[in-house]
């Protein structure tokens, strides 16, 4: 069987940070680590649109990623996505042919706490670490 490939997608504002995983929670590796962000300009138009769209498409196609995880967005109430990241979700999810998945900050907070040994190439950058966060849930255990 073919090694799955997970992207961990954490949408913040206008901006999606990427981290794609390979292997297993206990022996992974971080796939193309020069390639980590893709924007979307604020109101953007719908060529700006597909040209994200063409540019995640792009990055998934050309490192064979299987999978990609989104941070689950809040709705309502203090920390709630903004237009930006409600955006982003709905063109990646009308547009990928990969399996996406939704996972919340509580999920990612607890397995932190359980696994954190298992996290050694967990990048420094927050957003970046959020990003490595929702891929390394979607591992083998």
């Amino acid at each position: 069987m073919a090694e799955q490939l997970v992207s961990g997608c954490f949408l913040k504002a206008n901006e999606v940070r990427l981290v794609t995983l390979a292997g297993s929670r206990s022996a992974h590796r971080v796939i193309a680590p020069k390639t980590n962000k893709f924007s979307l300009v604020k109101n953007p138009s719908q060529a700006e649109t597909r040209e994200f769209v063409a540019q995640l498409k792009a990055y998934l196609i050309e490192h064979n990623v299987s999978k990609l995880v989104l941070n689950r967005r809040a709705t309502t109430g203090q920390g709630a996505g903004g237009a930006g990241t409600f955006l982003m979700e709905g063109a990646i999810l009308a547009s990928v042919a990969q399996e996406v998945e939704f996972i919340h900050p509580a999920t990612l907070r607890a397995t932190d706490k359980r696994c954190s040994e298992l996290k050694p190439l967990k990048p420094k950058t927050v957003d970046l670490g959020k990003a490595y966060d929702l891929a390394f849930e979607c591992l083998s255990e």
